[in-house]
């Protein structure tokens, strides 16, 4: 099955180095930025607890990641154009 994603959509995902390919379907692609999320909120979370970030402050450092993942707020249906 062939995928044709919206221009916004790819270059939001190539920000973070993902380039799917055409029969790439978009849930695979979620599922990976998601992972990508996961490792990042974690990361930070660490860093909080080794006092690298005040607890005060972690709400704004997890607000700005959050930010860098809009796709993941986005219904995958609209992920794609329709054919």
């Amino acid at each position: 099955m062939r995928f044709k994603y919206r221009k916004l959509v790819l270059d939001d995902l190539a920000r973070h180095g993902i380039i799917p390919a055409e029969d790439t379907p978009p849930d695979l692609i979620r599922d990976y930025l998601n992972g990508l999320y996961l490792f990042e909120i974690r990361s930070l979370r660490a860093r909080m607890k080794a006092g690298e970030i005040k607890k005060e402050d972690y709400a704004g450092h997890v607000s700005q990641l959050r930010d860098r993942y809009p796709l993941l707020g986005l219904p995958m249906t609209l992920w794609i154009e329709e054919s």
